[in-house]
């Protein structure tokens, strides 16, 4: 059959593949129409719900707060940089009236409240960081006008001899041990730092029974003391620091009343042997009057055993009075400072022989104790 010269016979029923093409792109044309009108009837209701919410108000920024970085250099960029996180975060906000009210009524009831209030007072009192034996120069400052209380009006202290000290370089002073409750590290830190003419900073061994309490070791880090031991006492040497022992150790703070101002036995020699290894010269110093401040008639041991201590003081006002029986009496101090002893002609193989550690530190013990009998002479009263 020839094709009519008009096109396609109207007339002419089409064949069953050119139907079901044309029923395809009808459905086709349906489905499209359909996808259309869903996309629209979304997009009105978004912008009807987008006209209902209120619009936030831009932060009211200076034109510097926008700016383009590649036309700056790397040090303007940092300053622009600054500048615009400033002013960023100074930028007013809105807020809900009710969370304000919420957050207000319970700020009372937030641990943060009163972790930030503790935190706030901590830090008035406290440096943000401390030597690596835990001194903090602020906490001394708040507490040195009490340690000087005792020192000027309290206990009286005479000083003599504190010209014996050199203004630098390292120094090991050693001193006799007494009082119950180890004041007498305080007082000559407190004696150096304000009467000598280099004002040098001290440092003083703690006996290891004083961090077994909660508070007083710490206290006692804070405050200059260190942990004493050979390790931490040469590190400070090494240091060129003036540091302070007490040979005597707990047998001195621990003497009966009755023997008062007699000086046990000085340990080991440890102290001659941290001088020998060192190379520090040696100053000898006595104290007299930390003695009476809480005279000690008895001491009790197995009651002090469980609580890791050496031993519980008997003296007239404790346990009696209680907690007022730690209140030391104001007795009448002196310190006397030594000539220093120089150890030039030993050398450090000479720490490892016994017989000339306790020689050495025999001789050392001995001066200390004609010190301290000299200044009893001069001391005309206990309480004077």
């Amino acid at each position: 059959m020839t094709k009519s010269v008009l096109g396609r016979d109207p007339f002419r029923r089409p064949s069953k593949g050119a139907a079901q093409e044309r029923k395809k792109k009808t459905r086709k044309r349906v489905t499209n129409t359909r996808k259309r009108q869903a996309a629209a009837k979304n997009k009105q209701a978004i912008a009807r719900k987008s006209s209902a919410r209120p619009k936030k108000k831009p932060p009211n920024l200076p034109p510097e707060a926008f700016y383009d970085p590649m036309e700056l250099s790397q040090e303007e960029f940092d300053d622009k940089e600054i500048d615009r996180i400033e002013l960023l975060g100074s930028a007013e906000t809105t807020e809900d009236p009710s969370e304000n009210i919420l957050q207000s009524s319970t700020r009372f009831v937030r641990p943060s409240f009163y972790g930030e209030k503790l935190g706030r007072v901590y830090m008035r009192y406290h440096a943000e960081e401390v030597d690596p034996f835990g001194f903090d120069p602020v906490y001394w400052d708040k507490v040195e006008p009490f340690f000087e209380f005792l020192f000027d009006s309290y206990w009286r202290v005479d000083i003599s001899g504190i010209e014996n000290i050199p203004d630098q370089n390292r120094v090991l002073i050693v001193g006799n041990h007494s009082g119950t409750v180890p004041y007498d590290g305080a007082m000559l830190k407190v004696a150096i730092e304000n009467h000598h003419a280099s004002s040098r900073p001290v440092r003083f061994l703690v006996e290891d029974f004083v961090f077994h309490f909660p508070f007083l070791g710490a206290f006692m880090n804070r405050i200059g003391g260190v942990r004493a031991c050979q390790d931490n006492a040469r590190r400070l040497l090494e240091n060129e620091q003036l540091v302070v022992v007490f040979p005597e150790g707990v047998k001195g703070i621990g003497k009966l009343f009755r023997k008062r101002y007699k000086l046990q036995r000085f340990g080991r020699g440890g102290f001659i042997k941290l001088a020998l290894r060192t190379g520090s010269p040696i100053v000898p110093v006595a104290i007299v009057g930390a003695e009476e401040i809480h005279p000690m008639l008895a001491k009790l041991g197995w009651l002090a055993r469980p609580l890791g201590l050496p031993y519980l003081p008997v003296t007239p006002t404790f346990p009696l009075l209680g907690p007022l029986g730690a209140i030391p009496l104001p007795s009448k101090w002196m310190i006397k400072f030594g000539t220093p002893i120089s150890y030039e002609q030993y050398s450090a193989k000479d720490a490892e022989d016994p017989l000339t550690v306790m020689q050495l530190s025999e001789e050392v013990r001995s001066t200390i104790q004609l010190m301290t009998d000299e200044l009893l002479k001069q001391r005309e009263h206990p309480f004077g």
